[in-house]
């Protein structure tokens, strides 16, 4: 009992050891971005929510990763993005690393395992709205990770004042 006790604590001080120095923030997927009016696919596990879901009809985790798009402030790109700029900057392990007129990237970082989620967010001018998507790079299963982000983001861009260019 006590050499498996021994093991037990073994194996947690090397993943929290792994996890510290970095071993389990995976990769940044390289076709990030918008192609052709589309943000990359829901993943093909359960770890990712996106509202262009529903462009993948037969994609096997489409119903998963169903969420809504967000409505464009004042319907006007730059300001929800400014808006949706200062909302992920206040959110704990979020970093703002890239954006664009009508694009921005994050990447969170969860605070023990250090995992990295890459969220994305694109104004598509044509329907107006915000394309938006978050996905684990590593693992199967995000346990609900991703969605409850996405439905935080939601919650404070809804309820912050536009911020409209000056």
């Amino acid at each position: 009992m006590k050499k498996l006790l021994l093991v037990l604590i073994g194996v947690v001080v090397a993943v929290l050891t792994g996890a510290r120095l970095g071993l389990l923030n995976g990769q940044r997927p390289g076709d990030l971005g918008v192609t052709n009016g589309r943000l990359k696919p829901p993943s093909l596990t359960r770890n990712s929510v996106s509202s262009q879901a529903r462009l993948y009809p037969d994609h096997p985790q489409r119903a998963y990763a169903a969420v809504e798009p967000l409505p464009l402030h004042d319907r006007n790109a730059e300001a929800a993005l400014q808006t949706l700029a200062a909302v992920l900057r206040d959110m704990p392990g979020v970093t703002l690393v890239e954006q664009r007129p009508d694009y921005l990237y994050a990447q969170a970082q969860t605070r023990w395992l250090r995992f990295v989620d890459d969220v994305e967010f694109w104004v598509d001018p044509a329907a107006g709205v915000v394309e938006v998507r978050s996905a684990s790079r590593l693992g199967r299963e995000d346990f609900g990770v991703n969605r409850a982000r996405i439905e935080a983001v939601r919650a404070a861009y809804l309820a912050a004042p536009s911020r409209l260019p000056r």
